[in-house]
């Protein structure tokens, strides 16, 4: 008999799957690993389900390396995340920044922050041949760029009734960062697809940790750019470029008046500068929003310095 079949007999007999595959204790081509197949660590059963997906635009990109599982001797849903090397270089301004996976790393981070519910939560064990396997919670929520781009409201009812109460919660996130980086640890891979509402909680919740980068002018400076992306993201319901301004009913001189130095330094289609669309929005928050403009000669040297200003900016929002 099968082994995987008689695994799956033994500890989840109710389970039904249409296909049953190996036992793998060394997950070194995790392109060989599928749907039907076991993972074994360590004398736990990890029934691999399917490949995990990224969504965006409509479209999806599956992370092979990325598994989701059903831990047999509980039934409990685990993802497990396998060794996988990339690397590629970031341009900020005119600096090159390596960035690269870190299994380790992202290791490391998941001792750090145990229990600490502003991230996702998981445990590593090295498989057969050394791969440090990441073994993490499923988070039971949605992401957070998604909730906002789905509430029904015109952009200054959302400004002034909601942003307020997502801006708390994305400062409690904001601390979170400023942990690891008091710990001398970075996130890595701040983006608005990794930060997800816990459907039980309503806490914002990071996820992904495996990216790290070499930026010598600030070594926490990605982590801090990507929460500037992220806020912009929250203050305009949306990013907005030269291509979408008309979709959102702006007319054409709006888009006239807009400079190079509107525009996000590390994404250069994005403008930075929402004062110019939207003129009730606070200067102190278009300021910061400005910090990470192509026209800025002043950048947040820390996560403290940033959550200063974004709390001060929050009591203005407040008032208004």
């Amino acid at each position: 008999m099968n082994e995987v079949k008689e695994l799956i007999d033994q500890l989840q007999p109710e389970t039904y799957i249409g296909r049953y595959g190996k036992i793998y204790t060394d997950t070194s081509d995790f392109m060989r690993i599928s749907y039907g197949d076991i993972i074994k660590i360590r004398g736990k059963h990890y029934l691999v389900l399917r490949d995990e997906v990224e969504r965006s635009f409509g479209l999806e990109d599956p992370k092979y390396w990325v598994k989701r599982c059903k831990l047999l001797e509980t039934g409990e849903r685990k993802i497990l995340k396998l060794v996988f090397y990339e690397k590629f270089f970031l341009k900020i301004g005119k600096a090159q920044v390596p960035c690269y996976r870190s299994p380790r790393k992202e290791a490391r981070i998941l001792d750090l922050v145990r229990g600490d519910k502003r991230f996702m939560q998981g445990f590593s064990m090295d498989d057969s041949a050394g791969n440090n396997v990441r073994i993490l919670d499923v988070i039971r929520g949605k992401r957070l760029d998604i909730i906002v781009h789905n509430i029904q409201a015109d952009h200054k009812t959302y400004f002034h009734e909601f942003l307020p109460e997502i801006l708390e919660k994305f400062i409690d996130a904001c601390e979170g960062i400023a942990f690891l980086h008091k710990h001398g640890e970075k996130h890595g891979d701040i983006r608005r697809d990794h930060l997800w509402v816990d459907s039980k909680t309503k806490q914002y919740r990071w996820i992904d940790f495996d990216y790290t980068f070499d930026f010598y002018e600030n070594p926490f400076g990605l982590d801090i750019f990507g929460l500037g992306a992220l806020l912009l993201y929250l203050a305009g319901k949306n990013y907005y470029t030269p291509q979408n301004l008309p979709d959102f009913g702006f007319p054409a001189d709006a888009l006239a008046s807009l400079k190079q130095d509107d525009y996000l330094l590390l994404f250069r289609n994005r403008l930075a500068n929402l004062g110019k669309l939207f003129p009730y929005i606070p200067k102190e928050l278009n300021w910061m929003l400005l910090h990470f403009s192509c026209g800025t000669n002043v950048f947040y040297d820390t996560t403290d310095e940033f959550l200063k200003d974004l709390r001060a900016c929050l009591q203005l929002i407040k008032k208004n």
